[in-house]
C-alpha cells in the first residue's frame, strides 16, 4: 500500500526535524571544539607568561611548571576542591611574572645581593599582582593573589606587606612552599641545587617562620609525589 498525503508530510516533517537537530548537533560540537581549544590555548598562554619572567632570569619555563604541580598536589593533600586544586595549578606558574619588570643586573647577578639591590628585587611581587589583579578571569585573579603575596611569611616577616598567617592567601601559603622547594632543588644563576635532604630539613625548620604548618605537613605526606613531578620534569 502507498504511503497517503498524510504520511509524506509526516515524511516531509520528520526529515526536517532530524536535519534541524543534526546541523544543531553538528554546531554544538563545533561549539564545544571551539571552547575547548580556546580553553587549551589560555593554559598555553598561561605557561608561556610565566616562562617570561622565567627567561629574563635564566631560569628554565619547567620551573613554573614544575612549581603548578607541586601547587596541585599540595592542594589535594590539603582537600581542597577539585576545582581549586585545578585553579591553583593553572595559575602558580604567573608567581613570577613581575620579574619582567626587574633589571637584567639585579636579576642575573652571580651573587648574592646587597640592600639596595634586594629592595629593588623585591619589587616584583608587588608589580605581579597589580599586572594580573585588573582581569576578571579567575585563573588570572588567582594569579594575582600568588603574584601578590607569595613572598609574604608565616610569621609576618616577609614582602610586600608583611601580614602573617591567615591573612595570607592560601594559595599564596601553598606556592610559597611549591616555589621555594623547587629554587632550593635546582641550579640557580647564584648557587648549585641542593640536595634533596638539605632541602626537606630547611622546609621542617622553617615550619611555623616562613611557612604556613599545615602545608608543611602536606609536603612532607606527599614528598615521594613531588619528587616523581621533580624526575618527570627535569631541566
Amino acid at each position: 500500500e502507498g504511503f497517503s498525503q498524510e504520511d509524506a508530510e509526516l515524511l516531509t516533517m520528520s526529515s526536517i526535524f532530524s536535519g534541524k537537530s543534526l546541523e544543531t548537533a553538528l554546531l554544538y560540537n563545533k561549539t564545544l571544539e571551539l571552547y575547548d581549544e580556546v580553553e587549551k590555548t589560555q593554559k598555553e598562554l598561561v605557561y608561556i607568561l610565566g616562562e617570561a619572567g622565567e627567561i629574563r632570569s635564566r631560569e628554565t619555563g619547567n620551573h613554573v611548571k614544575r612549581v603548578g604541580e607541586f601547587c596541585f598536589i599540595l592542594a589535594q593533600e590539603l582537600k581542597l576542591p577539585a576545582e581549586d586544586c585545578e585553579l591553583i595549578r593553572l595559575a602558580a606558574p604567573l608567581h613570577d611574572i613581575g620579574k619582567v619588570s626587574i633589571p637584567d643586573a639585579v636579576l642575573n647577578k652571580p651573587g648574592k645581593l646587597d640592600p639596595a639591590e634586594y629592595e629593588i628585587m623585591k619589587l616584583h611581587a608587588s608589580i605581579g599582582g597589580e599586572l594580573l589583579t585588573k582581569s576578571p578571569r579567575r585563573i588570572l585573579k588567582a594569579a594575582a593573589d600568588i603574584a601578590a603575596y607569595h613572598h609574604e611569611r608565616w610569621d609576618g616577616k616577609g614582602y610586600p606587606h608583611g601580614i602573617a598567617k591567615e591573612e595570607i592567601p592560601l594559595f599564596a601559603r601553598i606556592c610559597s612552599v611549591a616555589d621555594v622547594y623547587d629554587a632550593l632543588s635546582n641550579d640557580r644563576c647564584y648557587k648549585k641545587g641542593w640536595p634533596a635532604a638539605h632541602v626537606e630539613e630547611f622546609l621542617k625548620n622553617e615550619s611555623g617562620l616562613r611557612f604556613d604548618p599545615k602545608v608543611i605537613d602536606a609536603f612532607f605526606r606527599r614528598k615521594e609525589d613531588l619528587r616523581r613531578v621533580s624526575l618527570q620534569l627535569a631541566d
